[in-house]
């Protein structure tokens, strides 16, 4: 595999000053140069391909084309397009990495005292600013892809900006980025107006980057270069599934638009000539694919991502040997990080992977997305590098113009643990005086301050303990650093250190989600992933033993070396993730501290265990439960050490069930672990139980008798016709006010039956304005009865929206109008009844209905009631509520 690169380095130098003479870059380098000399900041905006990358850093250090020896460091968001970047500039140079180019990932370094041009990831650049401000000894530094918006390079531009305000005015400052939008890091760099953390509406914080002579910048934004690309024409074919398929929700990805994607890549090779290069969102979907083309017999299928061996990549990048065609399945990566040769078709899926937080959950995994149009460009543009092309999109024509302008930045939806504490350590806990693009999200920041404090990261300002520092200098996330300190105070640096490689990059899913299995399986594993598990857990165990850290005697404290594998990886987990130790509620299924529930995967090993200390689960979209997708045996024990932060035990009196609960109860965050009745609960706490009970279940829950439930409709009735002192008496109203009439009886009550005790009537009387004297023309503005020109006193009834008089037709001889009532403003609606007490008419106008519509009335009912007294004149008889024959 490495043939390749090893043919690449034995070119002779000839052909590499051709290739430098070639790249578009080399015209713009006379005005990158100005403006640094000018302002000592500038922002590159150059397509893939043009040379930004490589030969403008060996040109700032005076490596090509002469000028004064510099010390350049070259960020990369990715440890593959670190590696590929320095191997391609030391090639330029006739030399191998290591020397004048050299380059620095995680757990791996090829640089010495003569590199002057180091290429470094994000990450490696954060932890040595962390280590030295000042940056001593570099002289430029380049931020390469920051159109990308990745969490790191925002951080490092951030605290880069800060250092040549405060202390290395000197110290130049580079913006690469392969896309034209460079209007937002020329304001940022160039202290052009609010655009860091969201003051006066910009859309970040003050941009504090200075000049070459240390004043406080020149207030206008950061030179832009521009540098031409290398532009091919590109054909555009659209080519969506047949049928529809399913959008991708959380990590998933419907099958049929894998099945379509693999149709469209075999489709292309028929139609078009030339190395294709296909973008899918993730490794798995990567392996899905190649699975799929497994039968092309006249091209090579190679796999491109993070994950990849270091020698694929190395094949990948070196070109095509032996004439055969070749499909590159990639991931973003291959965007703008690498430029891969031989391309001529582009295969793009559309969808692209973002890290999202669920803070209500408690659990952070990558989405499934739509690649914005920004990302679609870019990887068209792969397909026109080095001649003309097509590109190839698996989606509908009308749907594209509906795509993201650009990708979302990763500050807006991470976990900001990590960046909170990087930002801790800076001196700015909560990042106000950072210049950010974007502003980090106030609810995100408040819970990633709350998982350091937990973690005894940051003191309860906010500002990094002695404890933070080392966790920051590890090069892990927060919570892994925490796991690794810890833990290895228990179980050793060695093993401490296996298991957090294993968590800090989850196994391949052939490994199963049992992490004391997937740890032995990394132990004896051949493949690439056992391989870089190796190298990390080396990696930490050194830094651990270089930091003092690893606990006495080898760390072997407490537990010592009888203590399995299954417990060591339990442990492990449960310091890592304390608020994801669950126990078992049922089969398969289990609750976790923060409140989430877990299920396993059928067949799952762990089923079974009564508790699991889950180090990865993602959160499908329609389920209510998390699913576990690794995990490790655990127990109450080491559950409630590692989650000593969420423990706590307490009265516990609430409406639970119908009525009052009252206990004592020990938690370890949502997880019920002792109870025990109260037989004495705190009369507050009662009283808000009941309180609780009512809201929940309504004022039905009181005695109403019905008279009170007359008195309650006479009130409502009045407020609603009067308002001004008379009250509200719906059940929210009611509730809103429950001390004003209900206190005396809550503070007696003990439970749901004291409360079927209380008559709400006389605790509804309370609410009567008796200050303002109202309460005593209660029955005036709205009587309980009315008397009727028969005698009869007849009770009005309150519960519709009118007031009801229900009263015998003949009772009411002579009267020729409706009473009326809440002070004369509302006349009663009459329903006059037949003598069986059926409604014969309804009326609010007596007058009109004796003159027009008694006569129908008299006519149907005098043969059907001839006891009864049916007047040809009703306005001149007698009132009366007896028969003729009773008269």
């Amino acid at each position: 595999m490495r043939a390749g690169l090893r043919r690449a380095l034995t070119k002779p130098a000839d052909a590499r000053a051709e290739a430098l003479d070639r790249l578009p870059v080399r015209e713009a380098v006379p005005e990158l140069l100005r403006a640094l000399d000018d302002r000592g900041v500038a922002v590159l905006c150059a397509p893939p391909g043009t040379g930004k990358t490589t030969l403008v850093p060996l040109v700032l250090a005076g490596l090509v084309d002469g000028g004064p020896v510099r010390r350049v460091l070259v960020t990369e968001p990715r440890r593959i397009a670190a590696r590929a970047a320095a191997r391609r500039m030391a090639w330029l140079l006739g030399e191998r990495p290591g020397g004048r180019v050299g380059f620095t990932v995680r757990g791996e370094r090829q640089a010495g005292p003569g590199t002057v041009v180091e290429v470094v990831t994000t990450g490696v650049l954060l932890q040595r600013l962390q280590r030295d401000q000042e940056l001593a000894g570099v002289d430029v530094v380049v931020l390469d892809e920051c159109h990308e918006r990745h969490l790191d390079a925002d951080t490092a531009a951030a605290f880069l900006l800060d250092v040549r305000a405060a202390l290395r005015p000197d110290l130049r400052l580079i913006a690469a980025s392969a896309t034209t939008d460079a209007e937002g890091w020329a304001r940022l760099l160039g202290d052009g107006g609010e655009v860091g953390n969201g003051r006066d509406g910009g859309s970040g914080g003050q941009a504090r980057g200075g000049g070459t002579d240390g004043g406080e910048g020149s207030g206008e934004p950061a030179p832009v270069v521009s540098a031409p690309g290398v532009s091919h024409p590109v054909e555009v074919v659209w080519a969506p599934p047949e049928r529809p398929v399913r959008p991708p929700h959380g990590m998933r990805v419907d099958p049929a638009l894998l099945d379509h994607f693999s149709a469209v890549v075999r489709r292309a090779l028929r139609e078009r000539q030339g190395d294709v290069l296909c973008f899918l969102p993730g490794v798995g979907e990567i392996a899905r694919v190649a699975g799929k083309l497994g039968g092309l017999a006249d091209a090579e299928v190679l796999q491109v991502h993070g994950r990849a061996p270091a020698a694929v990549q190395e094949a990948v990048l070196a070109g095509a040997n032996g004439g055969r065609r070749r499909v590159v399945l990639a991931t973003s990566v291959a965007e703008s990080s690498l430029t891969v040769p031989g391309v001529r078709i582009v295969v793009d899926c559309g969808l692209a992977r973002e890290p999202r937080m669920d803070h209500a959950r408690g659990l952070s995994a990558l989405t499934t997305v739509r690649a914005s149009r920004a990302a679609a460009r870019q990887r068209a543009g792969r397909a026109g590098r080095e001649a003309p092309g097509v590109v190839y999109r698996c989606w509908p024509e009308a749907e594209d113009a509906r795509l993201p302008r650009f990708p979302s930045p990763e500050i807006a939806g991470a976990d900001l643990t990590a960046f909170a504490l990087q930002t801790a350590c800076w001196g700015d806990p909560d990042a106000s005086g950072l210049a950010l693009l974007d502003p980090p999200p106030a609810g995100a920041m408040a819970a990633a301050r709350e998982t350091l404090t937990a973690i005894g990261a940051v003191d309860a300002a906010g500002r990094a303990t002695e404890r933070g520092t080392r966790m920051a200098r590890l090069g892990l996330h927060p919570r892994l650093a925490r796991a690794l300190i810890d833990g290895a105070k228990e179980v050793g640096a060695r093993r401490a250190a296996e298991v957090v490689a294993l968590l800090s990059e989850e196994p391949p899913r052939e490994y199963g989600d049992d992490l004391a299995a997937a740890w032995r399986a990394a132990r004896h594993g051949g493949d690439p992933y056992a391989a870089r598990w190796r190298q990390e857990a080396r990696r930490l165990e050194h830094a651990l033993t270089a930091a003092g850290t690893s606990g006495p005697d080898g760390g072997r404290r407490g537990a010592g070396p009888a203590r399995g594998d299954d417990a060591v990886a339990g442990l492990m987990a449960a310091l890592a993730f304390p608020e994801r130790v669950a126990r078992r509620r049922g089969e398969h299924a289990y609750l976790m501290a923060a409140g989430t529930g877990a299920e396993l995967g059928d067949g799952s090993r762990l089923g079974g265990a009564p508790w699991l200390a889950v180090a990865v689960a993602d959160r499908p979209v329609a389920s209510a439960s998390a699913r576990v997708r690794l995990a490790a045996v655990t127990d109450e024990d080491t559950a409630r050490a590692a989650a000593a932060a969420l423990a706590s035990e307490g009265e516990e009196v609430r409406w639970a069930d119908g009525d009052v609960l009252a206990r004592r109860v020990a938690r370890l965050g949502a997880i019920e672990l002792v109870s025990r009745p109260l037989a004495d609960p705190d009369p507050e706490l009662v009283r808000q139980a009941l309180l609780g009970g009512l809201r929940r279940e309504g004022t039905g829950l009181l005695r109403w008798s019905a008279q009170a439930t007359a008195v309650r409709q006479r009130m409502a009735f009045l407020h609603r016709e009067l308002g001004g002192a008379w009250p509200d008496v719906s059940d929210e109203a009611l509730l809103g006010r429950a001390d004003d009439w209900l206190g005396t009886e809550l503070a007696r009550a003990r439970g749901r039956a004291d409360l079927g005790r209380v008559d709400a009537g006389q605790a509804l009387a309370r609410l009567m304005p008796w200050a303002k004297g109202e309460a005593a023309r209660f029955e005036e503005l709205a009587p309980e009865r009315i008397e009727v020109p028969s005698g009869s006193r007849v009770r009005v009834d309150y519960g519709a929206d009118r007031p009801v008089l229900a009263v015998k037709l003949q009772e009411l001889f002579g009267w020729q109008e409706a009473p009326r009532i809440a002070g004369g403003r509302v006349p009663l609606l009459i329903h006059l009844l037949s003598p069986a007490g059926r409604p014969a008419a309804v009326t609010a106008d007596l007058a009109s209905f004796w003159k027009d519509g008694y006569r129908a009335v008299r006519a149907e009912l005098r043969g059907r009631y001839p006891k009864h007294p049916w007047p040809e004149d009703p306005t001149a008889a007698e009132p009366t509520r007896r028969t003729n024959t009773r008269r």
